[in-house]
């Protein structure tokens, strides 16, 4: 993934544009930070785990995906995500709350296996933890980017689109 230029970086006081209500590049690795907010929403949503994840509706990816785009570039399932304030996370606050989902996410994971089938996931006694985890970090991450955390989660082709615009 391209870590953006100093060009559009924040630290020059102007507030981005917007796609989908989302300010794009406000924040220095803004890529970085749509993949992890598209994850947690994902994880966050028991609703949309039933109605896409459960149901097999294409186009979203699975658990799997979802932890893969939470912890890709970032790396956060080897270090804290407060290495990150200022450049993907806005805040301690933040980055505590992602912290903690990751935690609890691949934890699940680890017990599961990455190639489980999301019934195994929702069915895990830690599930609703994880979820009530990853739905703090979103709605946390989608208020101080302006947007309404009780959007339904993007497809994954949508997400492709807004990290490539700019």
């Amino acid at each position: 993934m391209t870590v953006q230029g100093s060009e559009n970086s924040s630290r020059r006081g102007r507030r981005s544009s917007t796609m989908g209500g989302m300010p794009l590049n406000d924040m220095p690795w803004w890529r970085w930070r749509s993949n992890v907010r598209s994850a947690l929403h994902m994880l966050s949503d028991p609703g949309f785990q039933q109605e896409v994840w459960l149901a097999g509706v294409e186009g979203y990816g699975d658990v799997t995906d979802a932890v893969y785009r939470l912890v890709e570039d970032t790396w956060l399932d080897n270090w804290s995500a407060e290495k990150y304030v200022g450049t993907i996370f806005r805040d301690s606050q933040e980055a505590a709350l992602v912290d903690t989902a990751v935690l609890r996410v691949l934890r699940i994971m680890h017990q599961v296996g990455p190639d489980a089938p999301v019934s195994v996931y929702m069915e895990h006694p830690g599930w609703p933890e994880a979820v009530r985890a990853a739905r703090d970090a979103h709605v946390r991450m989608a208020a101080a980017d302006g947007e309404d955390p009780e959007q339904p989660p993007r497809s994954l082709h949508i997400l492709q689109i807004m990290t490539r615009s700019a």
